[in-house]
């Protein structure tokens, strides 16, 4: 099986390859393949006939996009948007990965969204994202949308931000009313080959770790593990206020992926294999 792996320097695309090592891999970043050029990637990709397309290439950072919305527009809509048409032209199974964000995040903490609740985006970051879902609908009928969550794996990520804060500092401020699951690149790579493989009806699903819990409670989680001192003290998101909006609930049901057997381990499971890898 030929897979064509986008954005291939990304924290994500490095857990994919591992994920499926075992396969024929293409492996691109913007220089070997500008997603947000139509022409060069009908070509690029006709030359190259993959079986699957894995798109990793994403415009993820989530404040600057409030300023820059141009280019989140192009990155996270018109990419997935010429790889749909590319992925049909040749005949190709088209995997992309969103996020939480095309929520409005304002559900009941009680509540987790499910795929087809309404799609409200507070941020550029989500509609961009959003738009770039809607694209891949139109335009191709063999695709997987995985919507993720709280990411993070071999990079700069949530988890050794606050291990090297605690290096520095006392205490620490977290914010405490966001709530969503926390995923470990490895397990959402997994999560994408088992639906390959199971061959579950194409469309979209949600894909976080199983388990919710707060940004606040998530360091001391890591703390915890990795036997820290260093105090955790939370705070609000109105006390930290950030360029762009966070959802205020980002937890998302996962039942549709595991109606079709999918197995997906815990947050917790997961953050405790990530920090022994990183020891």
């Amino acid at each position: 099986m030929k897979i064509l792996i986008t954005g291939s320097n990304g924290m994500l695309a490095k857990a994919v390859k591992n994920e499926f090592k075992d396969e024929e891999l293409v492996l691109t970043d913007v220089n070997e393949l500008d997603i947000t050029d139509l022409e060069k990637a009908i070509s690029f990709i006709n030359e190259i006939k993959p079986d699957i397309i894995i798109n990793c290439a994403a415009y993820t950072a989530v404040d600057k996009a409030e300023e820059q919305k141009e280019i989140a527009y192009k990155v996270n809509a018109i990419g997935p948007k010429n790889l749909a048409i590319a992925s049909k032209v040749c005949n190709s199974i088209l995997v992309h990965i969103s996020t939480d964000y095309v929520f409005g995040g304002n559900k009941p903490i009680s509540e987790e969204y499910v795929e087809d609740d309404i799609k409200e985006p507070q941020a550029v970051y989500g509609s961009t994202k959003l738009e770039g879902e809607k694209f891949i609908e139109k335009e191709c009928d063999m695709f997987y949308i995985f919507r993720t969550a709280w990411l993070y794996g071999d990079g700069n990520n949530f988890v050794r931000t606050m291990i090297e804060a605690a290096k520095t500092h006392n205490k620490v401020y977290v914010v405490n009313d966001q709530h969503g699951s926390p995923t470990y690149a490895v397990d959402l790579a997994s999560i994408i080959h088992q639906a390959i493989n199971k061959r579950i009806p194409y469309g979209i699903y949600n894909a976080t770790n199983i388990g919710n819990t707060t940004w606040f409670d998530f360091t001391r989680d890591i703390y915890k593990i990795k036997g820290i001192k260093t105090e955790v003290i939370p705070v609000t998101s109105e006390e930290y206020k950030r360029p762009a909006k966070r959802p205020l609930n980002s937890q998302m049901s996962k039942e549709k992926l595991l109606e079709f057997g999918i197995k997906i381990p815990s947050y917790k499971d997961a953050l405790e294999r990530y920090i022994n890898i990183e020891k």
